[in-house]
């Protein structure tokens, strides 16, 4: 607690992004064009040996055109794809999809219903002399956890259990790289859950590289190693999943990650003044001193803030909407300066509609932060980064 004016503590130090491995894939300034719309704008992005990197972003953004260029299922309109130190598109160079040596699992799992789950994972083998094909069949259905199921057809199979498959077939002709296509969106909701889980520990154990698409936001954080996330053809982000959420680059990723509220206030000496009281400087990130006398706005995502019923005195906001969520309710609170800011209570917590509210600040991390005079900008321009004015590349 910082001499009691702001309830946060300095978080652990977060997980760096692992970039010990060696590069497997790289994407050099890549675009791609449909007619006369660019779908893929100037993509540069490097992939290392081991990882599991989701692109994430809504649709229209690109993300499944990327994973197809990657594939080799479309051809970029300029800029260079390597694979494994190979180009694999650019350069007056085009590999087809089934020279790339990448497996792919699309989101309808494509199994073929005439044969059972051992006879699809065995597809793409039929080159393999019959011995070391049975043999690694087997490894992959014990691998996916399916052993007892190899002679059931798909329709015999639940979701999770197609999926499995699937994903088994894919990694079969051991690929340099897995692509995944929004692998869960098949799956309802309570099977997503486990199916994350279990996907990830199934590459993973795999040793193989995996790029997966989704729009999920929880998924993607959930399953990644690193997120990249994009808007309009271009990649606003890419870092590990901790640090994309607490310290985003731009007002885009910190809006589609999750419910984000934005809080002005005034730089003056060691704090930020705001509508809700004072906001010490050292739990502000990266805030240094030539913002002084600068208006900013702080990120606050609702578990980032309290509010409680209070008299007139005290009070600072109204409760304006309240949202039960089962274990959790989410306000949303306007507060006296026309602002307004949702926060997060326990389901035991009670307050009601219309009901003044004092509001604090509650943290237990440092705030992120944007330049108040890009506020009706949708991304952050050079130099405006969420947590400090420096640029971050895109690797």
């Amino acid at each position: 607690m910082a001499n009691g004016q702001l309830l946060t503590t300095t978080e652990e130090p977060r997980q760096e992004a692992d970039e010990s491995g060696d590069v497997v894939l790289e994407l050099e300034d890549v675009a791609k064009e449909f007619g006369n719309e660019a779908v893929i704008s100037e993509l540069s992005l490097s992939v290392h040996d081991g990882e599991i990197l989701t692109l994430l972003g809504p649709s229209g953004c690109g993300k499944t055109t990327t994973l197809r260029l990657i594939a080799g299922l479309e051809e970029p309109t300029h800029g260079r794809i390597r694979l494994q130190d190979d180009d694999v598109a650019g350069n007056g160079r085009f590999v087809p999809p089934e020279e790339r040596g990448v497996g792919v699992v699309f989101q309808e799992f494509a199994l073929f219903p005439h044969l059972t789950a051992r006879e699809n994972v065995a597809f793409g083998l039929d080159d393999w002399p019959a011995e070391k094909r049975d043999a690694r069949v087997e490894e992959l259905l014990e691998l996916v956890g399916l052993e007892s199921h190899g002679d059931h057809y798909p329709d015999e199979l639940s979701g999770g259990q197609q999926q499995r498959i699937a994903l088994a077939r894919s990694l079969a002709p051991e690929p340099e790289m897995l692509l995944l296509d929004e692998p869960f969106s098949n799956l309802d909701v309570d099977l997503r859950v486990e199916m994350r889980e279990e996907v990830r520990r199934i590459i993973k154990e795999a040793g193989v590289t995996a790029i997966s698409v989704t729009h999920d936001q929880e998924e993607a954080l959930s399953i990644s190693d690193r997120v990249a996330v994009m808007h309009d053809g271009n990649i606003e982000q890419v870092d590990v999943p901790e640090r994309v959420f607490q310290d985003p680059k731009s007002r885009f990723v910190a809006g589609f990650l999750g419910h984000a509220s934005f809080l002005s206030g005034s730089v003056e000496g060691d704090s930020v003044r705001t509508a809700v009281g004072r906001v010490l400087r050292d739990d502000v990130n990266g805030l240094a001193q030539q913002y002084d006398g600068s208006e900013i706005d702080l990120l606050l995502r609702p578990d980032d803030v309290t509010a409680y019923p209070a008299d007139e005195r005290e009070a600072n906001g109204r409760v304006v909407y309240r949202r039960y969520l089962g274990p959790t309710v989410l306000y949303r609170v306007e507060l006296d300066s026309g602002e307004t800011i949702e926060c997060m209570h326990n389901h035991s917590d009670r307050i009601d509609l219309d009901e003044r509210v004092a509001v604090r600040v509650t943290a237990d991390h440092e705030l992120a932060w944007f330049p108040a005079d890009h506020r009706d900008v949708g991304d952050a321009p050079d130099g405006a980064d969420a947590g400090g004015p420096t640029d971050t590349a895109v690797d």
